[in-house]
């Protein structure tokens, strides 16, 4: 069980704790996306999905996480039920200080928040074709928001697929990342 364990006691010298985190992908009815300019570590000044870590003390569920996230963040409240999990991501090493697993819910149907500043930076709507121009996170840019993209639902009213994929962060300096998709359902 050590093995697999969060932050597991006696961890060898050197060894990177394991956060546990979601991101949370909300549209609005033009099909554009919620997106946080952060203020804050990690992806200061860049461009990326509302979330955060789960509460690991009390046993927090990644979808009540995504939940609580989505309405601490954007003010919106989601019932589970439109909660879809879309992916899973598994970032080996990033920026030398962690490992994090990250579950992406998607929500199913539009909503609507004002664009804000707060806390964690700039809130607002973003036109996927414009995602290219954003400062984004480079495994979201070459990765994450691709493999999205891939999943969109087939029809309206219909349901992304899903993905679980692995990246590596752990190149030597001028390396790229690599990843691999270890999972794909397609959407419908």
């Amino acid at each position: 069980m050590s093995d697999h364990a969060v932050n597991p006691a006696g961890a060898a010298a050197g060894a990177l704790p394991y956060k546990i985190a979601c991101l949370c992908d909300l549209r609005d009815k033009d099909g554009r996306v919620l997106l946080l300019k952060r203020l804050k570590a990690p992806n200061l000044g860049l461009v990326s999905p509302i979330g955060g870590k789960l509460d690991v003390n009390h046993g927090e569920s990644p979808a009540r996480c995504a939940q609580r996230e989505i309405e601490e963040e954007s003010g919106i409240h989601v019932p589970m039920e439109r909660l879809h999990l879309a992916g899973i991501i598994s970032e080996q090493a990033f920026e030398g200080r962690g490992h994090w697993l990250m579950f992406l819910y998607r929500v199913l149907g539009p909503v609507w928040t004002e664009p804000r500043d707060m806390r964690e930076g700039r809130l607002d709507w973003f036109p996927l074709d414009q995602l290219e121009s954003l400062p984004l996170p480079e495994s979201d840019r070459k990765v994450i928001w691709p493999l999205i993209r891939k999943h969109e639902p087939k029809s309206p009213g219909g349901k992304p697929g899903f993905f679980a994929v692995h990246i590596s962060c752990t190149g030597e300096k001028g390396e790229t990342m690599q990843w691999s998709v270890e999972q794909e359902t397609p959407a419908s």
